[in-house]
C-alpha cells in the first residue's frame, strides 16, 4: 500500500511539473486563460494532499486495528494456557492425595516382592511401644531390645491420636525393623535406626522461637468460651484459672461483661505455627468492679503470682476445687434428694459434666482414697493442723492417688462422677476445721505471704519491667 502511495504521489508532482513548463514555454497563452489553469492546478494539489492524508489516516487506523486484534488474540491464548496449566496441577495434586497413589505404590511394592514394608499406626489409650510392635510380627528379641533402651533414655511414653511410623524387612519369616518414629510431645520425636544389627536411638527436638503475645477479652457467657475465642490456648486457659482460683469464684462471681488479659510465651516454629506455650508472664481480670492484676515472680526459687502490693495470691485452700461447674446445692438444711426428708447439707455441691477434673484445694497428705460410705469414690486431704477437705462421689481417681501420696495444690485428684447416693453427676465438697464441717463458701482464709525488703524491691523493678512490655505489645 506504502508503495502505490508513492507512485501516485511521483506521478501527481510529474504532472504539475509538465503544466507549468506549458504554461512558460507557451506565451502566447491568453491571461485569462492561465489563471484558469493556475486555479485548476491549485485545486488538483489540494486534493492530492487530501488524498494522501486520507490514505494516511485509513493506513494508521487499519495498523492499529490489527494491533488490537493481536493483543486480544494473545490475552485469550495466555489465559487458556494459565487456565490448563491450573487445571493438570489441581489433578496432579488431587491424585498425590488420593488413594490411588497409595494403591499404585502398593502394586508396585507387591509386583517386585520387595522384603520391605511401612507400617503407619495411630496410637490408642493404654497402647506401649512394646504392644504395639507385637501386632506387626516383629522379633521379639529387637522389640525387647528396644523397650529397654527407649526405657533407659526416657523416651517410651506415647500418647494415643499420635502416628507411629514403622518400615520393616522380612528375614526367615520374621519382620526386622529397619527405622521408627514417633512424637513423644509437641516438639520431639523419637527416631530409631538399624546400624549394624544395632539400634541407634535419637531424640529429635523441633527448634522454635520463643514469642510474647498479650491477649484479652470480654466474657459474654462464660470465661472459658471467651478465652478460645480470644485465641488462647486450653492449657493456658486452665492455668489462668488456678491462678485466679484464690481470689475469684468462677461460679458465683463471674458476670457478663466482666473482661480479662493474659500476657504469656508462646514458642512457634519456621511457619509461625504455636507448637507449645511457656509461662503466664501476667494476668488480670476486671470482676465485680474490681481490677485484680498479678505478675509473675521468682522468690525462694520458686515461681509464684503476687498482686501490685506484692502479696502473694496463693492461700491455704482454693475457693472452688473445680473449673466450669455450677453451684446446685449450698451448705445447710435442705430436702436430702434421695432420703426424702429434710437433712443438714454439710458440703457444696457443685454441677458438673462426668469425666470434668476436681483439683486438689490446697497441698497436703492424702487421707483417704476408698469408696465411703454414700459418698462413693471419696478422697481426704490433710493441709495443716487444722484443715481438711473431702471430695465425693467422683467417677474415678487421678493418676497416683492414693493414701499417703503428698499432692500440691492444684493437682488432679479425680474426675466428676454420681457414684454413692448421688442422683446425677457433681461434686460434693467438704471443708473441716479441727475436725467439724463448715460453710467452704463462707470461710476466710488469711492472705498470702508479702514480700518484704530485697525481694520487694527486685519484685517492683520486675513488675515495672512488665508493665512496659505490656504497653509495647498491647
Amino acid at each position: 500500500m506504502a508503495k502505490k502511495a508513492n507512485k501516485i504521489k511521483a506521478h501527481s508532482a510529474l504532472l504539475v511539473e509538465k503544466v507549468w513548463l506549458i504554461i512558460y514555454q507557451t506565451p502566447t497563452m491568453p491571461e485569462g486563460k492561465i489563471n484558469s489553469f493556475l486555479s485548476l492546478s491549485t485545486t488538483l494539489k489540494k486534493r492530492t494532499i487530501l488524498i494522501f492524508n486520507n490514505l494516511n489516516k485509513k493506513k494508521y487506523l487499519f495498523k492499529f486495528f490489527l494491533i488490537a486484534i493481536f493483543f486480544v488474540i494473545y490475552a485469550l491464548i495466555v489465559n487458556q494456557i494459565k487456565f490448563h496449566t491450573k487445571l493438570k496441577e489441581n489433578n496432579f495434586d488431587s491424585f498425590l492425595e488420593s488413594n490411588e497413589l497409595d494403591s499404585i505404590k502398593s502394586y508396585i511394592f507387591e509386583n517386585l516382592n520387595s522384603p520391605y514394608k511401612e507400617y503407619s499406626y495411630t496410637v490408642e489409650n493404654n497402647d506401649t511401644l512394646e504392644k504395639v510392635l507385637k501386632k506387626y510380627n516383629i522379633d521379639s528379641n529387637e522389640i525387647n531390645s528396644i523397650a529397654s533402651e527407649i526405657v533407659k533414655k526416657k523416651l517410651s511414653n506415647i500418647y494415643a491420636g499420635t502416628k507411629i511410623q514403622i518400615v520393616t524387612k522380612k528375614e526367615n519369616n520374621t519382620d526386622k525393623i529397619i527405622s521408627l518414629f514417633y512424637p513423644i510431645d509437641a516438639i520431639t520425636t523419637v527416631e530409631i535406626k538399624r546400624n549394624e544389627g544395632k539400634f541407634d536411638i535419637t531424640k529429635v527436638e523441633l527448634k522454635l522461637k520463643r514469642k510474647e503475645v498479650v491477649l484479652s477479652n470480654t466474657i459474654k457467657n462464660n470465661l472459658y468460651s471467651s478465652a478460645v475465642a480470644a485465641g488462647i490456648e486450653p492449657n493456658i486457659i486452665v492455668e489462668f484459672a488456678n491462678i485466679f482460683g484464690f481470689e475469684v469464684d468462677f461460679q458465683r462471681d463471674i458476670r457478663t461483661g466482666d473482661t480479662f488479659e493474659v500476657y504469656y510465651e508462646q514458642y512457634v516454629d519456621d511457619d509461625n505455627v504455636v507448637r507449645n506455650t511457656g509461662k503466664i508472664i501476667y494476668a488480670s481480670m476486671f470482676v465485680n468492679n474490681k481490677e485484680l492484676s498479678l505478675y509473675n515472680f521468682k522468690h525462694d526459687n520458686k515461681e509464684g503470682y503476687y498482686d501490685v502490693d506484692g502479696k502473694s495470691v496463693i492461700k491455704t485452700l482454693m475457693k472452688t476445687p473445680i473449673n466450669g461447674a455450677r453451684l446446685s446445692s449450698s451448705f445447710g438444711m435442705r430436702k436430702h434428694p434421695i432420703l426424702g426428708y429434710n437433712k443438714l447439707h454439710q458440703g457444696t455441691d457443685f454441677a458438673a459434666s462426668t469425666g470434668t477434673p476436681i483439683m486438689a484445694s490446697g497441698s497436703g497428705v492424702i487421707l483417704r482414697a476408698q469408696k465411703y460410705k454414700g459418698y462413693g469414690n471419696y478422697v481426704s486431704i490433710k493441709h495443716n493442723s487444722t484443715y481438711v477437705t473431702a471430695y465425693g462421689h467422683m467417677s474415678k481417681y487421678g493418676r497416683g492417688i492414693k493414701k499417703g501420696v503428698r499432692v500440691n495444690q492444684g493437682r488432679i485428684i479425680g474426675y466428676v462422677g454420681s457414684t454413692g447416693m448421688s442422683t446425677g453427676p457433681h461434686l460434693h465438697y467438704e471443708v473441716l476445721k479441727n475436725g467439724k464441717r463448715i460453710n467452704s463458701q463462707r470461710l476466710k482464709l488469711p492472705s498470702g505471704k508479702i514480700l518484704s525488703n530485697e525481694a520487694r524491691n527486685k519484685f517492683e523493678v520486675d513488675r515495672i519491667k512488665i508493665d512496659v512490655k505490656l504497653a509495647e505489645l498491647r
